[in-house]
């Protein structure tokens, strides 16, 4: 029987960004279920803030060169790899000079949120979307991590839906508690609408909190894992009441092993579109 593939899509991953809780989780959880059996790819954000020279990030070119639309505005794709070589795995980086090329990830030097994280918020999904695309390797399940990573059950379940690379891939998104003050840009639904994602579809991103940018994750996921353990009330009760499978907080100790069998969970399970 063939290995069954996982995407995984971070926000975050040691060591290309400090330790923290989702950093962590980035790093050993592709690796743990790897050594499981199960065939991984990995990607996330190329910040300007990593050092390619010391991490041995370099382009990949063949994956390279694509144009994304955002907000009408065209917006070079550049993919770059790096390895971890004590867990044989490789990491992807989705990268734009006017996007990820600031010395910092979310917030700049004062504290203060980027104003466009909303547009690299959708430029990094897509990217991660068409990359895999490009590289013809259809994923059984994706597991997204962080709000940052919001998009990818939406675009999943209504922008690649069709795709023979996604059209069988089930998606669990892992919340944190992440928070970011106020909201992303007002425009955030308008910038998101394409063909075949309606105003309908994302009405909750008509007031774009963190709260109703995890909530839109959660309604268009097949699983949903709470990565912290004081994640927002509202929203453990708002995955309660979906009635798909959840998964509590877990210790570091233990999530590797909690988590493979919620995936195995979830691939088992019958397909919902």
């Amino acid at each position: 029987m063939a290995k069954k593939k996982i995407l995984f899509i971070s926000q975050e991953i040691m060591p290309y960004l400090p330790e923290s809780e989702m950093a962590h989780i980035g790093r050993y959880l592709p690796q743990g279920i790897q050594e499981k059996g199960k065939e991984i790819r990995t990607f996330m954000p190329r910040y300007g803030c990593i050092n390619e020279r010391r991490n041995q990030l370099h382009e990949v070119i063949r994956l390279s060169g694509m144009n994304l639309i955002i907000n009408d505005t065209d917006h070079p794709l550049i993919i770059k790899v790096a390895s971890i070589q004590s867990a044989r795995m490789q990491v992807y980086f989705i990268d734009n000079e006017d996007y990820f090329q600031r010395k910092h990830v979310i917030t700049d030097e004062k504290g203060s949120f980027f104003p466009d994280n909303d547009e690299r918020a959708i430029f990094f999904t897509r990217g991660v979307f068409e990359t895999v695309k490009k590289l013809r390797w259809a994923p059984d399940l994706i597991y997204c991590q962080g709000w940052f990573t919001a998009l990818v059950p939406l675009y999943l379940k209504k922008e690649y839906n069709e795709d023979p690379i996604f059209a069988h891939s089930k998606v669990v998104y892992s919340t944190y508690n992440d928070q970011f003050g106020g909201t992303l840009d007002q425009d955030f639904q308008k910038k998101v609408l394409s063909e075949n994602i309606t105003s309908e579809d994302v009405r909750i991103l008509s007031e774009p909190t963190h709260t109703n940018v995890n909530k839109l994750a959660f309604d268009y996921s097949d699983g949903i894992i709470f990565n912290s353990s004081n994640v927002d009330p509202e929203l453990k009760a708002y995955a309660t009441q979906s009635g798909k499978p959840v998964t509590e907080y877990t210790t570091p100790e233990e999530y590797i092993e909690n988590y493979a069998t919620f995936f195995d969970q979830i691939l088992e399970s019958p397909a919902k579109k």
